[in-house]
């Protein structure tokens, strides 16, 4: 028994002994100088027009360490007075002293961060070294003031090109890749939707990408939905009118429903019973009514084929539209609508209506009184 406890209490010392060697073993990561962050400009005014161009041009110094480490740099944004939270980062060269940020690049970080867009915003900056994911260090911190704007959604989304016979009358050219409606793709990726507005039945299209012709595809011929882009046949829309197609050009597949679209509510001259329609305007590419007398005790909302399988709506809650100002609308069948909101106005009277739905990632909707 006694040798047990002896053999016992030699494990206990020499799990000690290693225990503080390993201790002794550790390494002590010194910060021997600080990093640090400067900008050619205290303020400034991003532009679309020139997204691509430099903004802000950073310059930087690596903080040092002894022992040497391997380390990566980002630069981290944040609202000021947030403490950098939360933040939005960017890459850094390593190699480099300097490095710039475009105007498009600058106005994606502020979207990031939720910063209205069209208002002056301090932003602290500051260079951010990561030694590993829990420890870093950081660079002086710099106050900028930064105006957004708001994106063209047309240049921001991937979109296909649907040239066809019925293009030129919906305001467009007949079988003109870059000059044909397009549809986007909201989530950025494969699947694109949107609509087309068909005058005269049985016209006839297909789709492109890049609005051009290599690549396009068309139908299989099985006139089941499936898509090929050799030996394909050009899909056909039986009837007139507006009809919402939806593509997903990886998969090969598509598919297209007729959606005539109509406000409908109590606020509108037929209340629920029926639905006043729109007609297109191929010189706008807009759908209109040119003048529906709108109360301001009642709600409205826009729905297709006297139906209530697709509608546009706010994203949520009911929404007052002011004369005059453009918003953005919500279809349901796609997911983007929380409950059954509606529309109203402030002021009784007579409307003009006009539903721009060229862009499934920003249907855009205005009503002007009279």
């Amino acid at each position: 028994m006694k040798n047990i406890f002896k053999i016992f209490l030699l494990g206990v010392i020499a799990s000690f002994i290693i225990s503080c060697q390993e201790d002794d073993d550790k390494m002590i990561l010194n910060n021997t100088s600080g990093s640090t962050l400067s900008a050619n400009k205290t303020s400034v005014v991003l532009d679309e027009t020139i997204a691509d161009q430099a903004a802000l041009t950073f310059t930087y110094k690596n903080p040092t360490f002894s022992p040497a480490v391997q380390f990566t740099n980002m630069v981290e944004f944040a609202v000021a007075g947030t403490n950098f939270k939360p933040s939005a980062t960017r890459e850094v060269p390593m190699d480099q002293s300097t490095f710039s940020l475009t105007h498009l690049q600058l106005n994606n970080i502020l979207a990031d961060l939720n910063v209205t867009p069209n208002s002056s915003k301090s932003i602290e900056v500051r260079l951010k070294s990561s030694v590993n994911t829990v420890t870093s260090f950081y660079s002086n911190a710099l106050t900028l003031s930064m105006t957004g704007y708001m994106p063209n959604p047309d240049l921001i989304y991937p979109k296909i090109n649907v040239p066809g016979g019925y293009a030129g009358a919906a305001g467009y050219a007949d079988w003109t890749p870059s000059n044909a409606p397009n549809l986007f793709s909201p989530e950025k990726n494969s699947q694109y939707r949107g609509f087309i507005y068909v005058t005269n039945p049985n016209s006839e299209y297909k789709f492109t990408i890049n609005q051009d012709w290599a690549g396009d595809k068309g139908d299989d011929g099985t006139l089941t939905g499936k898509l090929v882009e050799s030996g394909e046949q050009n899909i056909k829309a039986a009837l007139a009118g507006t009809y919402y197609i939806k593509v997903n050009w990886a998969a090969n597949t598509y598919s297209s429903v007729l959606a005539n679209f109509g406000v409908i509510g109590d606020a509108t001259p037929t209340g629920w019973n029926s639905d006043t329609d729109f007609v297109y305007n191929p010189a706008t590419k807009t759908y209109v009514i040119n003048s529906i007398a709108l109360n301001n005790t009642g709600i409205f909302k826009f729905r297709a084929n006297d139906d209530w399988a697709m509608k546009f709506q706010p994203a949520n809650g009911d929404q007052t539209l002011v004369s005059g100002t453009a918003v953005q609308s919500y279809m349901s069948a796609e997911g983007t609508v929380t409950g059954d909101p509606n529309y109203k106005v402030a002021v009784a009277g007579n409307y003009k209506i006009e539903l721009d739905l060229h862009n499934s990632a920003y249907y855009k909707l205005t009503l002007t009184k009279l």
